[in-house]
C-alpha cells in the first residue's frame, strides 16, 4: 500500500513538474497554445477577481483605462503599473499583442488609476526591459527572466505638473 501511496504521489509531481514546464517554455515562446488559455482564464477569471481591488491604496494591481479602437466603448484592466520618474511602465508579461495594450497605442492616451489616484498618461511607447528594469523589484526580474519578457509599455505623465 505505501509502495502504491509513493508512486501516486511521484506521479504527482512529475504530472505537476511536466505542467509547469509546458508554462514557462510556452510563455518565453510566446505560443499561441499556450497563451490563448491562459489569456481566457484571465479575462474571466482573475481580472474580475483583481478588479475588486485594483488601483486602491495598497493595492498589488493598477488599472489602466482605455478606449476600445474597435467598441469605442470604455475598458479597464489591471496591471501591475510600476511609477518611474516621468510616468509608469507597464511589464508586457502576455507580449505585444494584449487587445489593451493595442488599444493604448492606438489611442496614444490613457488613465492609470494607482494607490486611489487617476493619473493621465500619453505618449505610449513600447521599450526594451533592459532600459526601465531598475523600476523593478528583484523578484518581478527574475520571474520576467524565467518568462521571457522582454519589453515594457512606458506612459508619461500627460500632466507632470500633477
Amino acid at each position: 500500500m505505501a509502495t502504491m501511496l509513493a508512486a501516486l504521489a511521484g506521479a504527482v509531481v512529475l504530472g505537476v513538474a511536466a505542467v509547469a514546464a509546458i508554462y514557462v517554455l510556452g510563455m518565453r515562446a510566446r505560443s499561441p497554445l499556450v497563451l490563448r488559455p491562459l489569456i481566457r482564464l484571465q479575462r474571466a477569471v482573475i481580472n474580475p477577481r483583481q478588479m475588486r481591488s485594483a488601483g486602491q491604496p495598497g493595492a498589488y494591481a493598477s488599472v489602466i483605462r482605455h478606449r476600445g479602437r474597435v467598441s469605442g466603448r470604455d475598458l479597464e484592466t489591471p496591471v501591475d503599473a510600476v511609477p518611474v520618474e516621468d510616468g509608469f511602465v507597464i511589464a508586457l508579461v502576455y507580449g505585444e499583442r494584449t487587445q489593451w495594450l493595442r488599444n493604448v497605442l492606438a489611442s496614444g492616451s490613457a488613465t492609470i488609476v494607482r494607490d486611489g489616484r487617476a493619473v493621465e498618461v500619453d505618449q505610449p511607447e513600447l521599450v526594451p526591459m533592459r532600459d526601465v528594469e531598475a523600476g523593478f523589484t528583484d523578484g518581478d526580474r527574475r520571474g520576467f527572466r524565467v518568462l521571457g519578457v522582454d519589453s515594457c509599455l512606458r506612459v508619461r505623465r500627460a500632466d507632470p505638473v500633477g
